[in-house]
């Protein structure tokens, strides 16, 4: 069962947003390599606040994406691209509903 996630916030420096966002649209090939990322959600709330929030079904396949192609992309970015470094939160997950949706790809 679907129980733990990560919540993380990303702040990209104005003049980098553009490819912090293309930077997470690319990381969805990588999400969907990884055979213990339940669900994997990468999002934008303003000009230069990005998210990322995934899923898991126990803590192995939570500290595997921690250490995965992924993180290691944003830390790589965090030098250049970002304002600060990611601030990323594991969440317990209370309660979940989930239905089957179309995959969203990059555009």
């Amino acid at each position: 069962m679907t129980q733990l996630g990560l919540l993380a916030t990303i702040e990209a420096r104005p003049e980098y947003a553009d490819q912090v966002a293309a930077l997470l649209r690319d990381a969805l090939q990588l999400a969907r390599q990884e055979d213990h990322t339940v669900t994997w959600f990468a999002f934008r709330q303003g000009a230069t606040t990005f998210g990322v929030f995934d899923t898991f079904d126990d803590e192995e396949g939570r500290q595997a994406h921690l250490g995965g192609r992924i993180a290691a992309a944003l830390s790589e970015a965090a030098g250049n691209l970002l304002s600060e470094a990611p601030d990323i939160r594991p969440v317990d997950l209370l309660a979940v509903k989930a239905a089957l949706i179309p995959q969203v790809s990059p555009s």
